[in-house]
């Protein structure tokens, strides 16, 4: 039951982030439609590569295509002085995506019996391949090769998953509010991976070196 409830979560967030991000592009309903399923599916549909099961068994989630397809009409349907907020919202519903997937991601690969290393590798790309797709689909530069902290909290969440640290509803239930707080917690406050402290000192270095042959 759990597992449907973050299905359900994490497919209305994705399709909605999708969406409004096709709007922004100015994109027709078709393109509406296609980014904000893709958004939804596309980490799903790339767990299932890895791991080995059939791309085609993801056609049985019917409901969940209905849902989509249900989120994505309603967000055409609002007007645009509400899409402008989204930049404001955005952050949250994505953040609602990557932990309800990246958890929905480990616990597939666990139940199959995979080890640490691919429930890792499970929980990361079911949680950040919808976003993935959707920026590669708008052609902007994608969250996760950015030094935002971003896919962190997806491997964060298969480790957890990995070292049989959650058991029950109410700690899967916990493990999801901590995964949405500390991605939102991390745009706000701007925090990054060492990359960008590394990008600072070559810079800083360049500087000093150009002084010098002054």
């Amino acid at each position: 039951m759990t597992r449907d409830v973050l299905n359900v979560i994490g497919t209305i967030a994705f399709a909605i982030s999708g969406a409004i991000i096709a709007m922004e592009e100015d994109y027709d309903i078709f393109g509406i439609a296609v980014l904000g399923l893709t958004t939804a599916f596309g980490g799903g549909m790339i767990r299932n590569l890895l791991i080995g099961i059939p791309v085609d068994t993801i056609w049985n989630q019917h409901y969940l295509f209905e849902i989509a397809l249900l989120s994505i009409i309603i967000v055409y349907f609002i007007p645009n002085p509400v899409i402008r907020y989204w930049n404001k919202w955005g952050t949250f519903f994505d953040a609602i995506g990557l932990a309800a997937f990246s958890i929905q991601g480990a616990n597939f690969a666990v139940q199959s019996g995979a080890p640490l290393s691919a429930v890792i590798i499970a929980s990361t790309l079911t949680g950040v391949g919808g976003g993935l797709v959707r920026d590669l689909l708008a052609g902007r530069k994608p969250l996760i090769f950015q030094s935002e902290i971003y896919a962190a909290w997806g491997i964060l969440t298969g480790m957890v998953f990995g070292l049989h640290w959650v058991h029950g509803t109410v700690e899967i239930m916990i493990l999801f509010m901590i995964i949405v707080s500390l991605r939102v917690i991390s745009v706000m406050y701007k925090w990054s991976l060492p990359k960008q402290f590394i990008s600072r000192t070559k810079e800083k270095a360049i500087s000093i070196s150009g002084h010098l042959w002054r």
